[in-house]
């Protein structure tokens, strides 16, 4: 019952401020478990003004999938990513992950202005006003992807190629034998948190541009790709 949702959860139904209603976020919230926890996390960061894509493993059992499609349902601006991995922890289906929901929200009719990914433990102690004024203030038109050049410990994560196997419910990452070829263009790889806020702009660049497709076809095979993807683009001169 929508309504029982909206009131009993006590949802923000309209914009708290002017500020707030003129800059949309986007958010990507990947999820597997614990709906209780999601539903949470929903409720404290749910804007009338911003969009949602969740991403639901594809390996989630059959009742949790209907109960967050349930609750997605209630809203016009949560969805569900159209397109649907099997989530292997450190494999690239984690990144794929967060590109399926990318590639709805570019199409999205809400003119959203930055993108946030968030998994389902998460929980924001900002409010939505301070993370816009944040932005804002030293962020404006430019990405937040904290990292490094590619430390020598992390190395192992791009110099041998890696496969992700899932079997009855039980999915990990591991290393073969082959070696892997040099990044495309000669780029330098960097390191960091696969956690960002980027631009809508930069969004649109990272699912068009050669260097971006190149890169993510590259990374396919790595471990963790995501810790490495957006830093790395990020970093891209221009």
């Amino acid at each position: 019952n929508c309504s029982m949702v909206l009131k009993t959860l006590h949802f923000i139904t309209r914009p708290l401020s002017d500020e707030e209603g003129n800059f949309s976020l986007a958010y990507i919230i990947t999820i597997h478990k614990e709906l209780e926890m999601f539903v949470k996390l929903l409720r404290a960061i749910y804007m009338p003004q911003n969009i949602y894509c969740v991403h639901v493993d594809e390996k989630s059992p059959k009742d949790y999938k209907a109960a967050v499609q349930n609750i997605v349902n209630c809203f016009e601006n949560i969805f569900i990513s159209s397109k649907r991995e099997n989530v292997v922890y450190a494999g690239f289906s984690r990144l794929q992950a967060d590109i399926n929901c990318m590639r709805d929200l570019v199409h999205s009719k809400i003119q959203w202005n930055y993108v946030i990914n968030l998994c389902g433990q998460d929980y924001p102690i900002k409010t939505n006003k301070d993370i816009i004024q944040y932005i804002k203030s030293k962020w404006n038109g430019k990405n937040m992807t904290p990292g490094v050049v590619q430390p020598l410990h992390m190395k192992h994560r791009t110099q041998v190629s890696y496969r992700e196997y899932i079997h009855s419910g039980v999915s990990h990452v591991y290393p073969t034998r082959n070696i892997k070829a040099k990044p495309p263009y000669n780029l330098t790889i960097y390191f960091g948190s696969a956690y960002y806020i980027l631009t809508k702009e930069f969004v649109e660049f990272t699912l068009t541009d050669a260097r971006a497709k190149d890169l993510l076809e590259w990374s396919r095979d790595t471990y963790s790709p995501d810790e490495h993807y957006w830093v790395t683009l990020n970093r891209l001169n221009g």
